[in-house]
């Protein structure tokens, strides 16, 4: 496959996409049918049909009976959380192997042109970002989750959270459904804002900024304090009108769902000319300008925000004209600060 003909590469091997990232076109006014329709397929195929599918696959095969998780148990907890880290080895492991161990699309599509394994860093346990990531993931990523996950099904079983059924409900808990998606992304732009801020992100949100260059385990490698407020977008459903699965959706969108923006690759190679989509570029952005691109483009947040780059060359002019205006806004305090210290 010749990725050249979606992109171009610069000299250090660096590829980029031709055409600019778009934002989803279900938030423009006026509504343009046509381009929702055309667009419609890319909301579920293929990420968000895996990920419910997923929830469904849990629901049917891994979730005890209520009766049980009415009381919280070390056997069926412990049994989750081994379902779950199996299921994050195998995902996850299936991208890190086919793209960065196999290599067998080589650096095909790949936007940094270098393999974070062969790069040593202090900022990482043992030197090593792979091992640092993998780490994180077991050991705080996938126990949080498991963990809200434990809580949420508790909370079902109990009667604390409202339970619809799909018998009775079916068209409200479609919509719940096709929220799911919606209410991700509002949430993980709200606390990704959050962290950002200069004193979460000194002691929590770097630990995931240190993967620069990410990869399919970059996806979960975070300070726990962030892995609980990302996996928090569970308990919307102690609200909402839903249903356990539903929820079991909201948490695998936020589990599984983190790979397709780490990956690395604008498109994963799955044999012939066949081509997946990783839609990864705007996040990989937020990795390389850590000022940009807080959510990931299904509602134009980042756009009504001023915070949007769209990987263009307008884009990263105007990134820059963000930064001197920022710096000068900067430069104005300090010099306002320093008058009022010397007026003392």
């Amino acid at each position: 496959m010749d990725d050249l003909k979606f992109g171009k590469r610069n000299k250090r091997g660096d590829w980029a996409p031709i055409q600019p990232i778009e934002t989803s076109p279900l938030f423009v006014f006026p509504p343009r049918l046509m381009a929702i329709l055309k667009w419609l397929p890319h909301y579920f195929f293929p990420w968000n049909v895996i990920f419910a599918a997923s929830a469904v696959a849990y629901w049917v095969w891994i979730i005890p009976p209520m009766e049980m998780m009415q009381t919280i148990g070390i056997g069926w907890v412990a049994r989750l959380y081994v379902v779950n880290a199996l299921c994050t080895f195998c995902f996850y492991g299936a991208f890190e192997l086919h793209l960065y161990v196999l290599k067998r699309q080589e650096n095909r599509f790949k936007y940094n042109g270098k393999f974070p394994a062969g790069q040593k860093s202090k900022a990482f346990w043992f030197e090593s970002q792979n091992i640092d990531n993998m780490l994180r993931t077991f050991l705080a990523g996938v126990t949080i989750w498991t963990a809200i996950e434990v809580v949420m099904l508790w909370a079902y079983a109990n009667s604390y959270a409202p339970w619809l059924t799909f018998k009775d409900h079916p068209w409200t808990l479609a919509i719940v459904a096709l929220m799911v998606p919606i209410i991700h992304e509002l949430h993980f732009f709200c606390i990704h804002r959050l962290i950002h801020t200069p004193f979460l992100y000194e002691w929590v949100h770097s630990v995931h900024h240190n993967s620069v260059n990410p990869s399919p385990w970059s996806s979960l490698s975070m300070h726990p304090v962030e892995h609980l407020l990302y996996f928090g977008t569970a308990f919307y459903h102690l609200i909402l009108p839903s249903n356990p699965i539903l929820m079991l959706y909201q948490l695998h969108y936020a589990a599984f769902g983190a790979i397709p923006g780490h990956v690395g690759f604008d498109k994963v190679e799955v044999g012939g000319d066949k081509l997946i989509d990783s839609h990864a570029y705007a996040h990989y952005l937020h990795h390389k300008y850590f000022e940009v691109n807080y959510g990931d483009a299904l509602i134009p947040l980042d756009k009504w925000f001023g915070s949007w780059h769209d990987g263009s060359p307008e884009g990263e002019a105007q990134m820059q004209e963000r930064y001197r205006e920022l710096k000068a806004k900067l430069a104005a305090r300090r010099g306002r600060m320093e008058v009022r210290g010397a007026a003392k």
